[in-house]
């Protein structure tokens, strides 16, 4: 797996502190891979879910810093959202 994707993976376990996610979320980064989001925790994977997310590298790290709200970047296109829409709205708080 790509570095982007084991750096979402670590900082995203550390947002849950041990918690799982109740529910499945995919994150799919352009070109570096996915990760998923369930009641494990994030693990690289390509596996289905409720939800899926894609974006890219810059927008999925500046949402994770905060330096990038989740809902704009969804609003302007740069994050696009498959599916069961509560399930990103759920790690969306968890994430901001």
């Amino acid at each position: 797996m790509s570095d982007v994707i084991n750096t979402a993976v670590t900082a995203i376990n550390e947002k849950l502190d041990g918690e799982g996610f109740d529910g499945s979320i995919k994150i799919v980064v352009d070109g570096e891979g996915s990760l998923i989001i369930n009641e494990s925790g994030a693990v690289a994977s390509d596996d289905d879910a409720e939800c899926t997310m894609t974006a890219d590298a810059e927008t999925l790290a500046g949402i994770m810093t905060g330096e990038v709200n989740a809902t704009s970047a969804f609003m302007s296109g740069k994050l696009a959202v498959d599916g069961d829409m509560s399930q990103a709205m759920k790690l969306g708080t968890i994430l901001g």
